[in-house]
């Protein structure tokens, strides 16, 4: 008789008991693993017919349904939808729909107007000379360029608005401000801000010998750098104004001074800690714009105007360049003559000697037209001669 750690079948011939299922006793057949089973034996009432097979096959089991799955999906499709519908509407109501602008850019219409002295230019050290001049309180470089707070238009949006005065800003920064540009370095930075359309037209007025009726001084202030050099940062003041001009383009208007502290280039004469003066430029600018020049931080140069001394009518090389008086020097006495009845229109931003007869670059408003003026005596240095 078997003991009780013997099967009752006795022991295996290998003589270890139980040993056929020692093999399988780390396998645990859990109830997912027999559902799985592809396989299935029948009952034992099912086998008692004649040939039936042990086992039989079951087909394979149908997919999880995807409940959870679908509504996630149907979810994310809303939540898109929905974001879709809000952004088309937020747009609609920021930027204001443009049709197609077929605007092309005009040839550029620039006034350039030196200002003739009617006595020996002031000359003193830069600090000085600008605090007892009409700039006394003007902005050092771009800081004198002010933005206006933008209005959006009936078909330009707030953001439009800024973006074209923008646009100007730095236009009148880099063609006014720049002392490489100023010094007559490269004028790329100005060129790239134009309408393709009127770079043909801009590098012709930088052509030597310079095409008739083509002047530099329209698109940018320049001096001649075997002839003059800074003295110190340039100063500004003015205003920008943007208006409307239809349902595909946006006119700003650019009404600004800029004050340049200057003295004889190197090897010209002796450097001199007095030796400086001052040249003013008065420059008004009209930019347009149409929806392209906007998306691509471009502009239209319209129209320029300046009036800049003190400077001789007939300087060689004006065509190119600003020539100024230096200090100490004068205009010629025919020049003075021919000049002198010229007056200035606008209300003067200086209040001293401004009944002074001659142009006043400080002032505002509409110039008379005229190929040299007189500079106002208002619009130069006053006060002690520097010690």
């Amino acid at each position: 008789m078997a003991g009780r750690s013997d099967p009752p079948e006795g022991t295996s011939p290998e003589g270890l008991p139980n040993s056929g299922d020692d093999d399988y006793r780390s396998v645990v057949f859990d109830e997912s693993f027999v559902r799985a089973a592809r396989l299935q034996e029948y009952s034992a009432t099912e086998r008692v017919g004649d040939h039936a097979p042990a086992v039989r096959t079951l087909p394979p089991a149908p997919p999880a349904p995807a409940v959870r799955n679908g509504r996630t999906q149907v979810l994310l499709l809303v939540l898109l939808v929905a974001l879709a519908f809000t952004t088309a509407i937020y747009l609609g109501v920021r930027t204001p729909a443009q049709p197609q602008s077929e605007h092309r850019p005009d040839a550029l219409r620039a006034t350039v107007v030196p200002l003739a002295p009617l006595g020996p230019v002031p000359g003193g050290k830069p600090a000085e000379l600008l605090l007892h001049s009409p700039a006394a309180q003007f902005r050092t470089g771009a800081e004198g360029i002010q933005l206006p707070v933008p209005r959006g238009t009936r078909h330009f949006s707030e953001s439009q608005v800024q973006a074209a005065l923008t646009i100007a800003k730095d236009y009148l920064v880099q063609s006014s401000l720049d002392p490489e540009v100023l010094t007559g370095g490269k004028d790329r930075a100005v060129r790239l801000l134009l309408d393709p359309d009127q770079h043909d037209q801009f590098d012709a007025a930088f052509d030597v010998p310079a095409e008739p009726g083509a002047q530099a001084s329209g698109w940018l202030v320049r001096f001649d750098p075997q002839k003059v050099a800074l003295a110190g940062a340039p100063r500004a003041n003015g205003f920008l104004r943007a208006v409307e001009l239809g349902p595909d383009l946006l006119d700003v208007t650019t009404d600004h001074t800029f004050v340049y502290p200057l003295r004889p280039a190197a090897g010209k004469a002796a450097a001199r800690a007095d030796g400086a003066s001052l040249f003013t430029v008065h420059r008004e600018l009209h930019f347009r714009y149409d929806a392209e020049d906007l998306r691509r931080h471009r502009t239209e140069l319209l129209t320029a105007s300046a009036f800049a001394g003190p400077q001789a009518c007939a300087a060689p090389g004006a065509e190119r360049a600003w020539q100024p008086l230096l200090a100490g020097l004068r205009a010629p006495e025919h020049e003075a003559a021919r000049t002198a009845p010229t007056a200035s229109s606008g209300a003067p931003t200086a209040p001293s000697r401004a009944s002074a007869p001659g142009i006043d670059p400080y002032a505002t408003g509409a110039r008379s037209g005229t190929l040299c003026g007189t500079l106002s005596a208002a619009a130069q240095p006053s006060g002690p001669p520097p010690s």
